[in-house]
């Protein structure tokens, strides 16, 4: 069984799982029930496949998987957008795209810096492929606790760093969402092989980790709430906005945003003055 046909067929199985047949809209098949949502039969019937083919969907024996069928399965399933992306990304043949080697260097966006500058009276992170740290500036740090080497990762100092934990708040549901997004980059790039050592690693340290990613939840990067407990400060109320640029869509700019004449607004140029000024820093060339 390929991978990413296995990839595949567990997240067909997680979505039925989660889904009813009264939430599906059919009456539930007669018999006994021994799976928490649809039974394999009733997806088919919803998706307009033989049993034995969905069986082989869900089994990894199907190689091909037109998109006629992954559209099916999206309707029958009640996909969202992100996972009906999810799912056609997982259904594409990894077969003839360039493995890329655990040490190929990522270089920031000029554009997206140029506006990192700009927001300097905000927290601003770059992330580029793996949530891999490009830039950020000196609030950031002063906000988190935390000075991020360039070419450090984000996503590994969320879900292993015990700072991460104690300041975020909402710290399970900000590290599951950011997982959910990391596994959403797993599927468009099944080779990428700092994807697989980083999934491996985060998932054989952590139990909720492991929880989460068997979950097979998936988001994209997206706007998020979070609050942070500054030990000096107080408390911080950030609304996260995502911002991409067309010519880098695997980078994306972290603004921590905050609501104008919030405390939290009054509070950060005071911040930023307890720790100098903001400074961007990029990876090397």
């Amino acid at each position: 069984m390929r991978p990413e046909r296995a990839a595949f067929g567990a997240f067909l199985r997680s979505r039925r799982d989660r889904l009813a047949p009264s939430q599906a809209g059919i009456a539930s098949f007669p018999g006994a029930r021994r799976v928490p949502g649809l039974r394999k039969e009733e997806l088919a019937l919803l998706a307009g496949v033989s049993v034995d083919y969905y069986s082989r969907l869900e089994q990894g024996r199907q190689l091909n998987v037109s998109d006629e069928v992954v559209d099916a399965l999206a309707r029958a399933l009640r996909l969202d957008d992100i996972e009906t992306a999810h799912l056609r990304d997982l259904a594409a043949p990894a077969a003839g795209r360039r493995v890329v080697p655990p040490d190929s260097p990522q270089h920031a966006d000029p554009g997206l810096l140029r506006i990192m500058t700009a927001l300097d009276h905000l927290p601003v992170l770059l992330l580029g492929q793996c949530a891999e740290v490009l830039a950020h500036n000196a609030l950031l740090g002063a906000v988190l606790g935390r000075s991020f080497e360039p070419g450090s990762s984000f996503i590994r100092y969320l879900l292993q760093d015990s700072l991460a934990r104690e300041r975020i708040t909402n710290w399970s549901n900000f590290a599951s969402s950011a997982l959910a997004a990391i596994r959403r980059e797993v599927a468009r790039r099944p080779n990428e092989l700092r994807l697989q050592l980083l999934i491996r690693e985060l998932t054989k340290a952590d139990a909720d980790v492991a929880r989460w990613w068997e979950d097979h939840a998936v988001h994209d990067y997206a706007s998020i709430r979070t609050r942070i407990d500054h030990p000096d400060a107080g408390p911080l109320n950030f609304e996260i906005e995502i911002l991409n640029s067309p010519l880098e869509p695997d980078q994306h700019l972290v603004v921590y945003t905050a609501q104008p004449d919030s405390p939290t607004a009054r509070m950060l140029p005071i911040l930023a003055s307890w720790h100098g000024p903001g400074v961007v820093r990029d990876c090397p060339v």
